[in-house]
C-alpha cells in the first residue's frame, strides 16, 4: 500500500535537513560524481578536517543517504541511492502542488 503524499514528506526530512548544510551537499555531490570514497580523498584539497567530515558523514549515514563500508584499513563511503530517489519523489509531489496551485492562479486571473 502506497503511503500518502504527506507521510513521504514527512519521513524524508531528516534527509533534507541533512543536505541543508553546505559541507554535507558537496560531500553528497562529490560521492554522486566520483563514487564511493574514502576520508583521505573526500577531504582532498578542502579547508575541512578529516574529523569534521567524519562527522558530516555520520550525519548522512544517520539520514541513510550514505554507507561507510570497510575495506581493509580504510572505510569507504558510498551514496544510498534509494534515499536520493525519495528525497526526488517528494521533490516531485511538492513540484506537482506548485504547478497545480500556478494552473488555479491562471484560470482566475483568465476568467
Amino acid at each position: 500500500m502506497p503511503r500518502r503524499p504527506e507521510a513521504k514528506l514527512h519521513a524524508a526530512a531528516p534527509v533534507f535537513a541533512a543536505l541543508g548544510d553546505a559541507t554535507r551537499l558537496r560531500l553528497v555531490a562529490r560521492l554522486c560524481s566520483g563514487g564511493p570514497a574514502s576520508i583521505a580523498a573526500l577531504t582532498a584539497n578542502v579547508d575541512v578536517t578529516r574529523q569534521a567530515v567524519t562527522k558530516h558523514l555520520h550525519v548522512l549515514q544517520d539520514a541513510g543517504l550514505v554507507r561507510g563500508l570497510r575495506q581493509g584499513r580504510e572505510q569507504m563511503w558510498e551514496i544510498e541511492p534509494a534515499k536520493l530517489d525519495e528525497a526526488r519523489q517528494c521533490l516531485d509531489i511538492i513540484s506537482a502542488h506548485w504547478d497545480a496551485a500556478i494552473e488555479r492562479l491562471r484560470a482566475a486571473v483568465e476568467e
